[in-house]
């Protein structure tokens, strides 16, 4: 039995430490530098790793050092990338992000892998109804729709982290069980800063957890007929790459766990703000003995 189906991007991420955004045309000095694995889905998924669940990943890379970096980097942390499709002669997701501690702001380049989406058939349907949860973030939403309209059908949960508002992805809300999107995703749906009307309207198409993440403002989230809002945990930033990612395990942890949506909201908020006190999306992410001392494991 697999806890977590993870279907979404991998990248491997360069972050960097800088005094402040370089102007354009000169040439600027970072104080401090990570080279990791990256991706909404496959680092929740480590995150899940570390906190005891099994976790299978499908995605795609290219035949470059940079996929085998990707590979390794999620095998090392327990997670089945048995789901990982290689693609000959293409380029693996990449990620060079500029994190700027004073202003508790990142600015994020990145280029997806130019291999070839996964295709629904592609999807190992059959590990898929042996899992628990899927989680995906929705860039692959041929196979996105596809494996959460499987999961529907055989009683597998669905997480979605949204990050952007794409072609198809109200259609995934309606499937999903979990859907957490971004501030910028929930801006696009509705068109004014109002997320609580973003919650509202994604409600509407059917899952029980219907939220949006607002970095140092927290998140709202529509639960049961009720909004809850809680602001970020109070911590000293230094770099907020991950961060999403991690609430977005904190849900997935609390929905296979059988909490309520306020203590599954909690845990994931609270994830978030320790993944934003290192450098990098994985550094930061608690210890299994740091729940447990919270009583969240």
């Amino acid at each position: 039995m697999i806890d977590v189906f993870g279907l979404g991007q991998c990248s491997l991420d360069y972050v960097g430490v800088f005094d402040a955004y370089p102007l354009p045309d000169t040439k600027h000095e970072y104080r401090e530098m990570v080279i990791e694995g990256g991706g909404p889905v496959a680092t929740a998924l480590v995150a899940l790793s570390r906190w005891g669940l099994r976790c299978y990943f499908s995605g795609v890379i290219g035949d470059d050092a940079f996929g085998r970096s990707i590979h390794s980097s999620l095998v090392q942390e327990g997670v089945d990338a048995g789901g990982l499709l290689v693609r000959k002669g293409e380029s693996s997701q990449f990620a060079f992000i500029v994190a700027e501690p004073s202003t508790n702001r990142r600015t994020v380049f990145w280029r997806r892998s130019t291999g070839r989406p996964p295709g629904p058939r592609e999807i190992d349907t059959g590990r898929l109804t042996r899992s628990k949860t899927l989680q995906t973030d929705g860039l692959f939403i041929e196979a996105a729709l596809h494996a959460a309209t499987i999961a529907r059908r055989e009683g597998v949960r669905v997480v979605v982290d949204a990050g952007t508002l794409r072609d198809g992805m109200l259609e995934l809300a309606a499937l999903a069980d979990a859907f957490v999107a971004s501030e910028g995703f929930a801006r696009a749906l509705v068109g004014d800063d109002n997320p609580a009307e973003a919650c509202l309207k994604l409600a509407a198409l059917g899952p029980s957890i219907a939220g949006v993440t607002l970095g140092p403002r927290g998140y709202v989230a529509l639960c049961e007929g009720a909004i809850i809002r809680e602001p970020a945990h109070p911590v000293t930033v230094l770099d907020t790459t991950g961060c999403g990612d991690v609430f977005h395990a904190g849900v997935t942890y609390g929905l296979l766990k059988g909490w309520d949506s306020k203590k599954t909201l909690s845990l994931a908020n609270w994830a978030a703000a320790a993944v934003s006190t290192r450098l990098g999306g994985r550094a930061g992410i608690p210890p299994l003995a740091e729940l447990r001392e919270r009583g969240l494991a």
